[in-house]
């Protein structure tokens, strides 16, 4: 619950009988769900002996909330909270062994909170979103005004009560969406096919307000308050987050762990490169936060 919304969550048991394991709690990117490949990493943290917490955020997925696919970011932020008091709260965990792991804009949702104070005993931010600026540089000034009469509408609409004027959140070069890069319809389209997803089954829109905010949310500017152990992945081509500038915002924390693979921002997700980005996560959860 968060905010008095339900949000889904689906909650892995470790294979093994040990008690009070640690947990980890995971939370997608922009635009996500739970369904689209978390549960590939959550399986092979729960099989490691981690429980295991992956969630939707309020107006995606399974998840309550109205209006629908509306990306706010205090509002996300809300969700990880809740979900991070879901996780503490369950039998046969240690509550002070809670790692936050976030994949692109939740990467910089976990930096943002463990920055900010959030109490945790490790952070696993993967091809994370750092900086509001650097990513409408990347997707470019053409792609960024093709969105503004789109997000005033919506804005203005939201401001009456009104329901939301969508785009979609990735598109071709030249299309009228939040992500252009020539690799995000490519990759979305992939990270769909291989969460088994049927066609027109999971919604790829969300409401164009983001557009006008997204250039705010810079989480690299808590970066330096990072006290926990942290492991930073890095794609070296990264389209959406440039990796000069993921790796900058890494050295501000206090305990960094950075890993960097050739590959786009959606690579990690997926074989060939799922396997070692996986297998780097969990030498780090064993070393910085045991399971047995």
């Amino acid at each position: 619950m968060s905010r008095g919304t339900t949000c889904a969550a689906t909650v892995h048991r470790p294979v093994s009988s040990a008690t009070e394991a640690p947990v980890i709690v995971m939370g997608h990117g922009f635009g996500a769900v739970r369904a689209l490949r978390l549960g590939a990493f959550a399986e092979r943290f729960a099989a490691a002996g981690y429980t295991v917490v992956t969630f939707d955020y309020r107006g995606f997925g399974d998840s309550d909330g109205t209006p629908r696919q509306v990306v706010d970011v205090t509002m996300q932020h809300q969700d990880w909270r809740a979900a991070l008091a879901f996780a503490r709260s369950l039998d046969g965990v240690d509550p002070a062994k809670v790692v936050a792991w976030g994949t692109s804009f939740a990467g910089g949702h976990v930096i943002s909170l463990a920055g900010r104070g959030e109490p945790l005993a490790a952070m696993i931010a993967q091809v994370p979103h750092v900086s509001g600026p650097a990513a409408v540089r990347s997707t470019g000034i053409r792609a960024g005004v093709r969105l503004v009469p789109a997000a005033v509408r919506d804005q203005v609409r939201a401001w009456s009560g009104r329901a939301p004027v969508y785009v979609e959140s990735a598109g071709a070069p030249g299309q009228t969406a939040v992500m252009t890069s020539p690799d995000a319809m490519p990759g979305v389209e992939k990270l769909i096919a291989e969460s088994g997803i049927a066609q027109g089954e999971h919604r790829t829109d969300v409401a164009a307000r983001i557009a006008l905010r997204i250039g705010l949310y810079s989480p690299r500017r808590w970066a330096s308050g990072v006290r926990c152990p942290a492991l930073v992945q890095i794609v070296d081509a990264d389209a959406i987050t440039p990796a000069r500038i993921a790796r900058a915002t890494a050295a501000r924390m206090a305990a960094p762990t950075v890993r960097v693979y050739t590959g786009g921002h959606f690579d990690p997700y997926v074989e060939p490169l799922f396997e070692r980005v996986v297998t780097d996560q969990l030498a780090f959860l064993r070393e910085h936060v045991p399971a047995r």
